[in-house]
């Protein structure tokens, strides 16, 4: 590609001096051409790689410049065609704030927004009357609180009109889809990833109006416990890189923001079961209310292995207190609330993607990726003396390892990975002949293969089932409870 600025040759100033060097006049070059001469030569030398230099400034095909009667050279005009720019070729396909809307009527919705202000008092919004305002911007009914505390209405108790109008302008013109401007809304200045803290003024706007938790108004120290709760499975269920920070990637592949939509049209919280159910709370943290004696929300070793009568083994106990799938430890090594919400999830149901991933974790002793033949047998050993104890014939390690690799069937012979457990459909089978000797035993009286057959069928989630009948369980012993007290 010709360079756009004038060539040496080019310059009128210096077309005599050019003209008597082209003759072969034998001159010391004046000093002002000498300086123009450099300046010109570290020009050339600061080109960019498309930057032809001056030795090689005429294309393949192109004579060189010709001398007429006065010794003047003559550019040769014609030049080799400019292919176009792969960049202008290719149509721009990654959009990480979504893909703008090309008639998108900014000015319009603006319109609407201050038509909706305009019906308070001084055009100020309180948080009472940000549900109004979400519904003019288009936004589901329960973004009010992030809106309102986005344009500053947190830090004075209400949001002008003009504060306002500037941030939705501002963000219709830099965020394009519903996920980016959710996590622009909740997120810290400059990042554009939600934390745990992110969500938590979102979620206690949501215990203090939303029609299904208005009982939970008087209750204040449940608060905390229920929007901890919520957190724990929103980043359970969608942070699916285990990174603590949820990226605009995984809350667009996730049904978090369907969820957020249903909240206003569904009265009743139980029915959203994936994250807001308080139902799903009272079962967690009634059996986290069971291990922790001291009631100061954390547990240690002994406290997590009374979980079932002791179900599951020492060994997988160490293994979850060590770290490999926990963020809380306190410095004494006790395990918190929100770390028991992981733990109890994946223990009742082993065939969800994070499920999987936990256990695998756990039993991955050195963290190469692959479950090995001595790790299996470390596991099943503790298993072994447990039936043992129960008067209950163990099977040889051998033929047990033979029947686990006939189940998952591994790629690789010998060696069973992540992917291998995710694709087998039996993975709470697998995990349990190793650490939870209870529903070891469950499935020992079972057709493995009638299991299987039973879950591709399956509507509702092993956690859900569990969640359900717990629940049932425990408000009829609080029940039969009331009735005692009562006399």
């Amino acid at each position: 590609m010709r360079m756009k600025e004038l060539s040496l040759r080019q310059d009128p100033d210096l077309r005599k001096e050019l003209a008597l060097l082209a003759r072969g006049c034998d001159f010391v070059l004046p000093s002002r051409f000498k300086k123009r001469l450099r300046a010109f030569h570290a020009e050339q030398g600061q080109a960019g790689p498309h930057q032809t230099s001056p030795a090689t400034k005429f294309p393949m095909d192109t004579n060189p410049p010709s001398l007429d009667q006065t010794g003047l050279a003559k550019s040769v005009k014609s030049e080799a065609p400019v292919p176009t720019a792969l960049s202008e070729s290719i149509p721009k396909f990654y959009f990480p704030r979504g893909r703008p809307k090309a008639n998108l009527n900014i000015d319009g919705l603006i319109a609407k927004i201050e038509k909706i202000f305009s019906q308070f008092p001084n055009e100020r919004a309180t948080i009472e009357d940000m549900g109004k305002v979400a519904k003019a911007c288009e936004c589901p009914l329960y973004w009010k609180a992030p809106l309102f505390n986005s344009a500053g209405g947190d830090r004075t108790g209400f949001v002008s009109v003009h504060k306002f109008v500037a941030m939705w302008r501002k963000m219709l013109q830099t965020c394009h889809d519903d996920v980016s401007k959710f996590v622009h809304l909740l997120a810290k200045p400059g990042c554009n990833y939600l934390e745990q803290e992110d969500f938590i003024p979102f979620l206690q706007d949501v215990v203090n109006s939303h029609a299904g938790l208005a009982f939970l108004k008087e209750a204040s120290d449940f608060h905390s416990r229920y929007i901890t709760t919520v957190a724990q499975r929103i980043f359970y269920n969608v942070n699916r890189s285990w990174s603590g920070r949820i990226s605009c990637s995984e809350l667009r592949k996730s049904s978090f923001l369907q969820n957020v939509a249903l909240l206003e049209q569904e009265e009743d919280v139980n029915q959203l079961t994936e994250f807001f159910s308080y139902e799903h709370f009272y079962v967690i943290y009634c059996k986290f209310w069971e291990l922790d004696t001291d009631h100061d929300l954390y547990i240690d070793q002994r406290d997590l292995a009374r979980h079932n009568d002791q179900a599951i083994s020492h060994k997988m106990i160490e293994r979850i207190f060590s770290g490999t799938v926990t963020r809380r430890l306190r410095k004494d090594g006790r395990l918190s609330y929100a770390d028991f919400v992981w733990f109890l999830i994946s223990e009742e149901d082993k065939k969800t993607d994070t499920s999987i991933e936990y256990w695998f974790r756990c039993m991955d002793l050195d963290g190469d990726g692959v479950l090995s033949m001595y790790e299996l047998e470390y596991f099943y050993e503790e298993q072994c003396v447990k039936l043992e104890t129960m008067a209950i014939e163990p099977l040889p390690f051998e033929d047990c390892l033979c029947q686990m690799l006939d189940l998952v069937k591994p790629e690789v012979e010998g060696k069973i990975t992540l992917r291998d457990l995710k694709q087998c459909k039996l993975s709470h089978i697998f995990y349990d002949t190793f650490f939870n000797i209870e529903k070891y035993l469950d499935h020992e009286q079972k057709d493995p293969f009638s299991v299987e057959a039973e879950t591709e069928g399956q509507e509702i989630s092993d956690w859900e089932k569990y969640a359900a009948e717990e629940y049932d369980i425990l408000v009829a012993e609080e029940t039969t409870t009331d009735q005692y007290n009562d006399g």
